[in-house]
C-alpha cells in the first residue's frame, strides 16, 4: 500500500482518535487507519504484526478488535453529522483491509447516537471483581437489543448449570495457559505503559467465578479459598454469531462495541474471559453446550466497577496514514 506523510484532515484525526479507543486483546491495539485523499474516506486495517500469535493464531480476536474500532468510526461519523457508508472487506485479496467508511448524506445525530459518542472515552475494560450495585434487567434487555441490531446475539447466562459449565471451561483453559510457559509469557509481556497497566492486574485472577488472566503470576504466590470466589462476578454473557467467517468476526466486534458503549453510558463496564475461545476444542464445547450451536465470539462479565482505570493508546502518528488520490489523466 502506498501512503504519504502529509498532514491528515481534521475529520480523519477525529475518526482515528475515536477508533483507537476500542478494546483489544491485552491492549495490543492491532489496527491502523488510512485516510483516503483529504477527508474523503477512512479505512480500517488489521495490523497483523500486533496480533498475539499464540493466543490468537487465526486472527479472530484481532478482527473483533478492529470491528469494535469500526463501530467507533461509525459513531464518530454520526457525531460529525453525516451518515456513514460502510463497505466491509472491500478488497478480497487483502484480508487485512477490513472496512472503508465514507461520508454519506448530512443528517443530524439522534440523542441516542450522541449518547454513544459521549461514552467513547468512558468505556474501559475492568479486570477483577465488580461492586455490589446490580445491573438492571431493563439495561440487560437494552444490551441484547443493541447486539441484535448489529446481527449478533448477546446471550446472558441465567441458568446456574450453564454458568457453572462455562466457569469450569474458562478455568480449564486458564489453568492450561498458566501451565504453558509460552502461553503465560505472551500476555505477561503486554503488561506495562503501552499495554495493560500494572494497577489493573493487582486483583487475584481467581476472585471471580470466571478465572481471569494471571498477568502477574499471583496464582503461584497464594490460592484464593473457595468460599471467597464468586463475589463481584457480575452478569455473565456470551456474544455469539450465527456464522464464523471473517465478516462475522468483524460484525461481532461492532456488536460488542455497541453493547459496551451503551453499557458505559449507564456506568456498567465489562471484563473479558476469552481463554476457552482461544482453544478450538473448548470453543466447540462452549458452542455445543452453552450457546445452542451459535458461534461464541466473546465471553464477558458486566457490572459496576468500584473504580475505573484507563489504558494508554498509541500516538495517532503511529496508527494513521494517508493514501494519495489517483492521478486524473
Amino acid at each position: 500500500m502506498t501512503v504519504t506523510g502529509g498532514k491528515p484532515g481534521h475529520a480523519a484525526l477525529h475518526l482515528a482518535r475515536a477508533a483507537s479507543l476500542a478494546p483489544s486483546p491485552h491492549n495490543s491495539q492491532p489496527w491502523f487507519f488510512v485516510e483516503e485523499g483529504h477527508d474523503r474516506a477512512f479505512e480500517v486495517h488489521a495490523d497483523a504484526g500486533r496480533r498475539m500469535p499464540l493466543t490468537d493464531p487465526g486472527g479472530r480476536e484481532m478482527v473483533i478488535a478492529c470491528g469494535a474500532a469500526l463501530f467507533n468510526v461509525r459513531t464518530a461519523v454520526r457525531h460529525l453529522g453525516f451518515r456513514p457508508i460502510v463497505e466491509v472487506l472491500p478488497e478480497p485479496a487483502d484480508q487485512d483491509f477490513l472496512a472503508r467508511v465514507a461520508f454519506g448524506a448530512h443528517a443530524a445525530p439522534t440523542d441516542d447516537e450522541e449518547t454513544l459518542a459521549r461514552a467513547l472515552p468512558l468505556r474501559h475494560t475492568h479486570r477483577g471483581p465488580f461492586g455490589p450495585e446490580p445491573v438492571t434487567e431493563a439495561l440487560l434487555a437494552d444490551l441484547r437489543d443493541r447486539a441484535r441490531s448489529e446481527g449478533a446475539i448477546l446471550q446472558v447466562l441465567d441458568v446456574p448449570e450453564k454458568v457453572e459449565l462455562l466457569a469450569r471451561t474458562v478455568d480449564t483453559a486458564e489453568r492450561a495457559d498458566r501451565a504453558d510457559l509460552w502461553r503465560a509469557v505472551e500476555p505477561a509481556h503486554r503488561v506495562g505503559p503501552t499495554g495493560v497497566p500494572v494497577t489493573a492486574c493487582r486483583a487475584h485472577p481467581d476472585l471471580t467465578l470466571l478465572a481471569g488472566r494471571d498477568y502477574l503470576g499471583l496464582s503461584r504466590r497464594y490460592t484464593v479459598p473457595q468460599r471467597r470466589r464468586g463475589v463481584g462476578t457480575g452478569i455473565i454473557a456470551v456474544l455469539c454469531t450465527p456464522y464464523d467467517q471473517r465478516a462475522d468476526w468483524l460484525l461481532a466486534g461492532q456488536a460488542l462495541q455497541h453493547v459496551l458503549l451503551h453499557a458505559a453510558g449507564h456506568g456498567v463496564m465489562a471484563g473479558f474471559h476469552t481463554q476457552p475461545l482461544e482453544r478450538p476444542d473448548l470453543r466447540e464445547k462452549v458452542r455445543r453446550e452453552v450457546t445452542a450451536g451459535r458461534h461464541p465470539q466473546m465471553v464477558l462479565r458486566l457490572g459496576r466497577p468500584p473504580y475505573v482505570g484507563s489504558t494508554l493508546r498509541r500516538p495517532l502518528d503511529q496508527v494513521l496514514t494517508q493514501r494519495p488520490l489517483p492521478l486524473v489523466r
